[in-house]
């Protein structure tokens, strides 16, 4: 997937942010410190990325202060974290979406959820803590920001030592270049000195959202004790446990914390959403468009001319205009298959209920060797 970076206003500054994927929106919360540009040429975690953009869509952002968003930051507290996500979202229009947040992203996350629980459909928190001030002793927390704040460079491998605990140097390299692009040593120590003060404990009980908390069994950075005491003060939260001692969540097993996450949305957010419906004959050709089959495949496998199956895509009522360019024609073509990707994720009901049965054999002559299932949200026809 391609990057594409864009600027939003908010209070304390524009934030650069990126969006990518499909289908309902998911916001993910960067940790103390993000870059956007460098992060995206991370394999990892790129790969974690885009395996959520298979389903959702996916905005990520750097704070103020931080990586491509205005550097010239002022107020460092909760508050105004909270202004800059209410005003990303306004930004792009956005309604109700799933919440992902990371480190001090979590307990933004989740004061956010607990003061809008009518715009949050799911809050995932990954690594996180009810206080920040139990992250370390006071005077070992005093001694990391004078560092930081002295000699970025050496508190840059030092703070990389206690996220990256017996990584190898190339990995505790390439983080130790993300901390230093990401930001200065002043507004690092800021940031960490910000993630020390914020206390989520009062906003936690009163969550009413679904809410995934994920957390590393060894790691060292954030205490796993600490996630755990975390979910168990969130009404009906689930704790999911990753192995591993690296603190980013796409650092050690991204694919396995991806999963986890999809899962948990899919069983979660169980219900069609208002004025999102499809027939059964229309969920029999959305779950074939999620293995990757094309409209002529889909005809074979439904006994049905292509032309029938070129008409459910067609006679949709779409925001792209309908005009007769070969683009526009792709374009709701895509906007379609999103649309049923999504409702098959979330309809309670089976394709193939109806007398209409599709069989797996059919399914799978169909689908091939092809491999054609990682791109069901590319294209049809």
């Amino acid at each position: 997937m391609k990057q594409v970076v864009r600027f939003a206003a908010t209070p304390h500054g524009r934030v650069a942010y990126s969006v990518v994927g499909s289908g309902p929106p998911l916001v993910f919360l960067p940790g103390w410190v993000s870059h956007l540009g460098v992060l995206w040429q991370v394999v990892t975690h790129r790969r974690f990325v885009e395996t959520l953009a298979r389903r959702y869509t996916v905005v990520r952002f750097d704070k103020p202060g931080c990586g491509l968003s205005d550097r010239g930051r002022q107020v460092f507290s909760l508050d105004s974290e909270l202004e800059v996500l209410g005003a990303l979202v306004g930004h792009l229009g956005l309604r109700r979406y799933v919440l992902l947040g990371s480190c001090d992203g979590g307990q933004v996350a989740a004061a956010f959820a607990a003061r809008n629980p009518d715009a949050v459909s799911a809050l995932l928190i990954y690594g996180s803590c009810a206080r920040g001030y139990d992250l370390a002793p006071q005077e070992v927390r005093r001694s990391v920001l004078s560092l930081v704040r002295a000699h970025w460079g050496l508190g840059s491998r030092v703070l990389a030592d206690i996220w990256f605990p017996h990584a190898s140097a190339d990995v505790v390299t390439d983080f130790v270049r993300l901390q230093r692009a990401a930001a200065t040593a002043d507004t690092a120590a800021d940031l960490l000195e910000m993630f020390y003060g914020i206390e989520v404990e009062s906003e936690l009980p009163q969550i009413r959202v679904p809410t995934l908390v994920l957390h590393r069994r060894g790691g060292r950075a954030v205490r796993f004790e600490l996630g755990r005491e975390l979910a168990a003060l969130i009404p009906g939260a689930q704790l999911a446990t990753l192995e591993g001692r690296l603190q980013p969540i796409y650092a050690e097993g991204g694919d396995i914390a991806a999963a986890a996450i999809l899962a948990f949305l899919h069983d979660q957010i169980g219900r069609v959403p208002i004025g999102v419906t499809l027939t059964d004959r229309e969920m029999q050709v959305a779950a074939l468009i999620a293995e990757g089959l094309t409209n002529a495949e889909i005809a074979r496998v439904l006994g049905v001319s292509a032309r029938t199956v070129d008409a459910y895509v067609e006679c949709q009522d779409l925001t792209v205009a309908h005009t007769s360019t070969e683009q526009d024609a792709r374009e709701r073509r895509e906007l379609w298959t999103i649309r049923c990707f999504t409702v098959l994720c979330l309809d309670p009901r089976k394709p193939g209920t109806s007398t209409h049965t599709t069989s797996e054999g059919d399914r799978r002559q169909a689908v091939g060797q092809s491999k054609l299932s990682r791109q069901s949200l590319q294209r049809i026809g």
